[in-house]
């Protein structure tokens, strides 16, 4: 279960060929987000990593030093009560240091500061998510792992699962049930400090209701006060459309699908062809997944080749239209690069993005479909299955 130290050195000497690239004279970086700790280190503890521009990068754990010494093969793992520990011990520090800027509360960058002594920080946030959009063999085999699960239970077990008058939060309770016996880690991670148990699923028009997250699709809720799971009073009818757009989880890195059904009776025809001309887009998008491509290339491209009667509620419904068209997957759900405008360094193998063209669609629900690619010289290959949507149930 340990991640091989071989990956542990290779992302240090990545992180570390990426600053100074982008920030020459850089002096010390200080990675604290429990995920990105993760990624540099093999395990997730209250710890501090120090990253010098030159010589020995060190953990800092505070809670658990056993733990961390007992699950990473990190080379230099030390123990800390308080950040006074690692003051006294290395006594000198850069003026500047570089840190998770999205990562760090205010309260802790004020403790690091108080005893480290530096005068500024400058972000590290960019340089860091670079270094993890480009996946290692070790890292898409879990991925591939994760993909495969993604795949049975919403293609092959999720037709057999929904019946009539049966409820969103009790049908995403069975369906998240099925995802952990299945392997399923429990948990999806999203930049920032999110956290889900699978994703959004709605019936009907519950998959375009307003929502707090930049998602083109939407849920119910359970209560103003939890705003996820869908909704205990909205049951499963005929002629509804079914939308599951979930994560899978697998040894922390995670694959993004969305699949729909119909249930009982088809959905109007209008309805079926704007979904599969969204499938369209994702099939198109997914064969321009190269090296060397450019993410908002490829979006500009995409939304030029869109005819404008087809864009009214594309990539959301209303006002409510996020502006991307698919984006990075990895041990966060939303990583970068995203194919959207502002995104212009070229794709590299090994990079993996979740394609979702959807379409909001009145007194129907959210049409269209997503998958896990990786960037491959022969295009997307797809990590999370082939199905093209709309699965009948009738």
């Amino acid at each position: 279960m340990k991640v091989p130290l071989t990956e542990l050195k290779d992302r240090l000497r990545r992180f570390r060929a990426r600053m100074d690239k982008t920030q020459p004279g850089w002096e010390l970086a200080a990675i604290t987000g429990k995920v990105p700790l993760y990624y540099f280190t093999g395990t997730m503890q209250d710890s501090l990593l120090l990253i010098p521009q030159d010589g020995d990068a060190v953990l800092w754990v505070r809670q658990s030093f056993e733990r961390a010494v007992d699950e990473s093969l990190f080379f230099e793992i030390r123990k800390m009560r308080s950040y006074r520990d690692i003051a006294t011990e290395m006594r000198k520090f850069p003026q500047i240091i570089y840190v998770e800027t999205e990562q760090m509360p205010i309260a802790q960058l004020q403790r690091l500061q108080k005893h480290l002594r530096f005068r500024d920080v400058k972000a590290v946030d960019d340089q860091v998510g670079a270094v993890r959009a480009v996946k290692s063999r070790y890292e898409l085999s879990l991925m591939e792992h994760a993909g495969k699960i993604h795949r049975h239970v919403l293609e092959d077990c999720v037709p057999g699962m929904l019946a009539e008058g049966i409820d969103e939060v009790t049908f995403g309770c069975d369906l998240y049930s099925l995802m952990v016996k299945e392997g399923h880690q429990g948990i999806i991670r999203f930049g920032g400090f999110n956290e889900m148990v699978l994703g959004q699923i709605g019936f009907g028009t519950s998959s375009i209701c307003p929502i707090c997250v930049d998602t083109p699709g939407g849920v119910s809720g359970m209560h103003p006060a939890v705003p996820q799971m869908g909704s205990r009073d909205r049951k499963l009818r005929k002629g509804d459309l079914v939308v599951i757009d979930i994560g899978c989880g697998y040894k922390g890195y995670q694959t993004d699908k969305t699949l729909s059904y119909m249930f009982g009776r088809p959905i109007p025809d209008a309805a079926i062809q704007e979904h599969f001309r969204c499938v369209e887009i994702q099939d198109t998008m997914a064969s321009m997944l190269k090296p060397g491509a450019i993410p908002s290339e490829i979006y500009r491209t995409i939304m030029a080749g869109i005819e404008p009667s087809f864009l009214t509620n594309f990539m959301g419904f209303g006002d409510r239209r996020v502006k991307f068209l698919g984006h990075g997957v990895g041990l966060w759900i939303d990583e970068t690069p995203v194919i959207a405008e502002g995104f212009d360094e070229p794709l590299e193998e090994g990079m993996v993005f979740a394609l979702e063209p959807k379409k909001g669609i009145p007194d129907v629900g959210l049409v269209g479909i997503e998958n896990t690619f990786v960037v491959t010289p022969q295009g997307g290959r797809s990590l999370t299955g082939t199905s093209r949507g709309l699965i009948k149930v009738f």
